[in-house]
């Protein structure tokens, strides 16, 4: 099962949005979310709560690739997260995430007994490359499994 398969099949939200997990490594995410009338907010693009959410899903998405090895010890945990709508968004949307510290390094401070915070930004663009919004989501792994 590939990482997309499995937050859509775990992750309630992800399927009720129809999120597209085009491309998922340990340094990034890609995901779509598909252009539905449902929703869609008063302007006629997607709602900012489905952006939100498409967001956070893929830095989930790049998460686990990153750490999937980890998983019987530690839980990922999103910690906060900000974002900024800067266009507005029409049509399907396209959100990538990146992770903002080296994996290794992060699995170190867990090997100390420590809960390492770290940072995944996202970019969301939609069609015509426009980017549309641009999230921080900082994740933990929290120690315990």
């Amino acid at each position: 099962m590939t990482i997309g398969e499995m937050l859509a099949a775990t992750v309630p939200m992800a399927r009720t949005l129809n999120l597209e997990f085009l491309e998922t490594t340990a340094e990034r995410a890609v995901v779509s979310l598909p252009d539905q009338g449902d929703y869609h907010n008063h302007v006629g693009g997607p709602h900012a709560g489905a952006m939100f959410t498409l967001g956070e899903s893929a830095s989930g998405a790049v998460v686990l690739a990153a750490f999937g090895e980890q998983l019987a010890r530690a839980v990922p945990l999103a910690v906060r997260a900000e974002i900024a709508y800067r266009k507005l968004a029409m049509g399907p949307v396209t959100a990538t995430a990146t992770l903002g510290r080296p994996a290794a390094e992060v699995v170190a401070e867990l090997d100390e007994g420590r809960r390492p915070e770290f940072p995944v930004s996202i970019e969301i663009r939609r069609e015509d490359g426009a980017v549309t919004g641009e999230m921080t989501v900082v994740w933990t792994l929290r120690p315990g499994g």
